[in-house]
């Protein structure tokens, strides 16, 4: 039950820090600016805090997970989280000033969504599980609708003459004509990964 409860208060921790960070930083528009872009702003600790908090969740919720795992594909799963908690770590260690912060995306993004498939479809029962099911098709629902978005912005920002890319600065505003609501969909994905964390530590607490 511990191990529930601490994965519930570092998932609510680590999105209050996120919260927090649109209020005091309001400089980020939350349309298109990436959620990593707080560590460019004033409030470095908080964009650490939420990575940080994330990691902890989610290795928290491994322990959670294993404690009823009975299958080879299970603990598969189980492992691909496990790295996803490592890529977020890294998030909260490498900003996105550092050369390294992509290694953290690759290593926690597309990951996740595959623990949570693997995890869920081989329960022993599925009963009383449905919205851990429903979550895990959220997880990889809102990957794809994060990657479209960046490709429709970053398309856009091309044809506006403006350059994107890690060498470049981040441009100030989003020029006229150009489709960019990638900031929420990155969020959405936020919300989806960590309540999908969430989840397993309700259902858990409840039965």
């Amino acid at each position: 039950m511990l191990l529930a409860q601490l994965t519930l208060l570092f998932a609510i921790i680590s999105l209050g820090s996120l919260a927090t960070l649109h209020i005091v930083s309001r400089e980020f528009a939350p349309s298109w600016r990436m959620v990593s872009e707080y560590a460019l702003g004033k409030y470095r600790w908080l964009i650490t805090s939420f990575f940080i908090c994330w990691a902890i969740s989610t290795f928290l919720c491994c322990g959670l997970m294993t404690s009823f795992a009975n299958s080879t594909l299970q603990i598969l799963g189980i492992i691909f989280v496990a790295i996803s908690g490592i890529g977020a770590l890294l998030g909260g260690i490498f900003d996105v000033k550092h050369k390294k912060h992509g290694l953290s995306f690759l290593l926690g993004v597309p990951t996740l969504p595959i623990g949570a498939l693997l995890f869920a479809y081989n329960l022993p029962s599925k009963k009383n599980w449905e919205e851990l099911i429903y979550l895990a098709h959220a997880t990889w629902i809102s990957l794809v609708i994060m990657a479209i978005t960046m490709i429709i912005m970053m398309n856009g920002f091309k044809k506006a003459g403006i350059p994107l890319g890690p060498n470049e600065k981040s441009p100030i505003a989003v020029p006229e004509g150009v489709v960019a609501v990638n900031g929420y969909a990155n969020r959405l994905l936020i919300i989806c990964y960590i309540g999908w964390l969430i989840t397993i530590a309700i259902i858990y607490l409840r039965s």
